[in-house]
């Protein structure tokens, strides 16, 4: 099994489930109930905020990732990597008008100004600022200190960055860390969360007890995932059409507002996420059949690599191929011969 191939099928499905748990929350937060619920109490202290470090977190990684594959392609990476950040935030433009508080433009501006700069720099440097904005998060509150936190940390935790670098023991073959270890962790953060949690609802102190509170729930969710990943292929399709499922997933929502705002219980907006994401599996799996990208991700894809795919950037002949395909995925690969296809050219 190839590295790149292990790699992409475990992010994707991480990836995958972190935006099924965003399409929850944020079908509850743009729902105002005049009088609290036991679902709020629920969100709040079991899943608000407990989705979104995962994917910003992958977003470091996918950017290492993306710079990895397109060294090999071209002469100047940064270069395609800039434009690939550039159409992001157009698409997050656009979609600002479906959904005002969307994260594709300040994740493009901040993958613009952070992780550009620091992909040129040494990996514990990285790591290292990673970490002390990590520290500074839990001292803020704004979310966008933890997003900037993990981004960095997503880009040092990516293997094989750097020429010669190879994957680590703890971190695993993509990064996201071996069975042993993903079971500490996965033990340590969920007493953590439990505790923090308590601690902020029977006495609720200053400073950024929520904060880390949240960000443990995050890191035991996702290792508990992953620790279960191989029995979770649903997500896989999922996260390979993230930005498909995200802007359709606000989109669901906008609409729907009238009926959630109805619902007093909140149990129509647990309903609406459970049936979109639901409808979104089943559309990513036949989508994915048939095509190599999501409809989203072929449009940023197309124009990050325009006037590149279908010749030569600076000079260096380019494939357009960016994953190697794992043949244990549950995904199926339109790009597999079937009986009776006849030669044709690829687009």
């Amino acid at each position: 099994m190839s590295l790149t191939a292990d790699r992409i099928r475990r992010v994707d499905a991480l990836r995958g489930f972190a935006v099924c748990g965003i399409m929850l929350v944020n079908a509850w937060q743009q729902t105002v109930r005049r009088t609290p619920t036991s679902l709020d109490w629920v969100m709040t202290n079991l899943f608000q905020s407990r989705f979104y470090p995962m994917f910003a977190f992958l977003f470091g990684l996918s950017f290492a990732l993306f710079l990895r594959s397109a060294r090999r392609r071209t002469r100047r990476p940064r270069v395609v990597m800039l434009r690939r950040l550039a159409v992001l935030a157009v698409l997050g433009a656009a979609h600002i008008l479906i959904d005002p508080g969307e994260v594709l433009l300040p994740y493009a501006l901040l993958g613009a100004l952070v992780l550009l700069p620091a992909s040129l720099l040494p990996r514990w440097v990285v790591l290292s600022a990673g970490c002390a904005a990590l520290v500074a998060s839990v001292l803020d509150s704004h979310p966008y200190v933890l997003i900037t936190a993990l981004f960095l940390l997503g880009l040092a935790a990516a293997p094989g960055v750097e020429a010669g670098r190879g994957p680590t023991r703890l971190g695993g073959a993509d990064g996201l860390g071996s069975g042993p270890f993903l079971a500490v962790v996965c033990g340590a953060a969920a007493v953590l969360a439990a505790w923090l949690t308590w601690w902020w609802n029977h006495a609720p102190p200053g400073g950024g007890v929520y904060q880390a509170a949240a960000l443990c729930g995050a890191v035991a969710y996702a290792a508990a995932f992953l620790l279960l990943a191989r029995r979770a292929t649903l997500f896989e399709a999922l996260g390979r059409m993230t930005l498909t499922n995200y802007v359709t997933g606000t989109t669901v929502i906008v609409v729907a507002m009238p009926l959630l705002e109805a619902d007093g219980t909140g149990a129509a907006l647990v309903l609406l996420a459970v049936v979109t994401v639901a409808v979104q599996a089943v559309f990513c799996r036949w989508w994915l059949a048939r095509h190599r990208h999501g409809p989203l991700e072929w449009v940023w894809r197309t124009l990050t690599w325009w006037g590149t795919s279908r010749g030569t950037w600076w000079g260096v002949e380019t494939t357009g191929q960016t994953v190697v395909r794992d043949p244990r995925s549950a995904v199926p690969d339109p790009r597999r011969p079937r009986p009776g296809d006849q030669s044709r050219d690829r687009a």
